[in-house]
């Protein structure tokens, strides 16, 4: 395995005041192409508040995504690039309009984001919808690789289920391979950002990153639950009240 790998979404303390789920979700996995290559995919998605099933949403986002990336990378020549991201953006917002279309919702009924990064053994493609991030290293040091999203207001921002979601989403496509990747929901914004400049605050991800790069690959349950413990931690409430993720990954040698 080339990658090392931890990812985690836990519920916020304002939303187990309220007594309800975890708004949340994500998927991160390394999948080898037929050929051998190492194709590493991360998708992060968070429901909206303000959505009746924004979880819902946001738990058929990214199952949809990883099915769309496992049937890609097991077809015999796969082009894992901008237009292939897109065509995973088409069928989550398919997936989440059947959805909806069963209970006799609407898709903004089960509103989220939608965050994906894969890696090539060439490059590396990010896409985005709403607010949250995608931080990458494709040799230059951590860099967003999109800029978060917001909408007209405070506190407000663009979901996949948007009718003009396929306007605004953004493909940002890297000529290199990263070897360190993070994506997180808003949750951790403000820790993981400086939202100022809108680049990452190298301090919070390097102990991840080290501690990731460092470990063997029999150790990812291990690590995914040290990932949960911290998130939930109140040292991490202390500062954020939100639901929280962070997908993590480290390419070793």
């Amino acid at each position: 395995m080339n990658w090392r790998i931890a990812a985690a979404s836990v519920v916020g303390s304002s939303h187990l005041v309220r007594n309800t789920e975890c708004q949340d979700d994500c998927y991160a996995s390394e999948e080898k192409t037929l050929q051998g290559q190492s194709i590493l995919g991360i998708f992060v998605a968070d429901g909206a508040g303000s959505a009746e099933y924004g979880g819902e949403g946001a738990r058929k986002a990214t199952e949809t995504a990883a099915t769309f990336f496992s049937n890609g990378i097991a077809r015999e020549s796969i082009a894992l690039g901008a237009e292939h991201l897109k065509e995973c953006a088409m069928a989550v917002r398919k997936a989440i309009a059947e959805a909806a279309e069963q209970i006799s919702k609407t898709p903004r009924d089960f509103a989220c984001t939608f965050l994906g990064v894969l890696v090539s053994d060439s490059q590396t493609v990010a896409i985005q919808i709403g607010d949250g991030g995608i931080v990458v290293d494709v040799g230059n040091g951590l860099e967003v690789a999109v800029v978060p999203m917001g909408g007209e207001y405070a506190n407000m921002t663009h979901f996949i289920t948007d009718e003009d979601a396929l306007n605004l989403l953004v493909v940002k496509v890297f000529d290199k391979p990263a070897t360190r990747v993070a994506a997180f929901s808003d949750g951790i914004q403000r820790l993981a950002l400086n939202m100022a400049e809108n680049t990452p605050y190298e301090p919070f991800f390097s102990p991840f990153f080290d501690v990731l790069a460092k470990s063997s690959s029999d150790q990812r349950d291990s690590l995914t639950a040290a990932l949960d413990g911290y998130l939930q931690s109140e040292l991490i409430n202390s500062r954020t009240d939100d639901d929280k993720t962070l997908a993590i990954a480290v390419k070793v040698t």
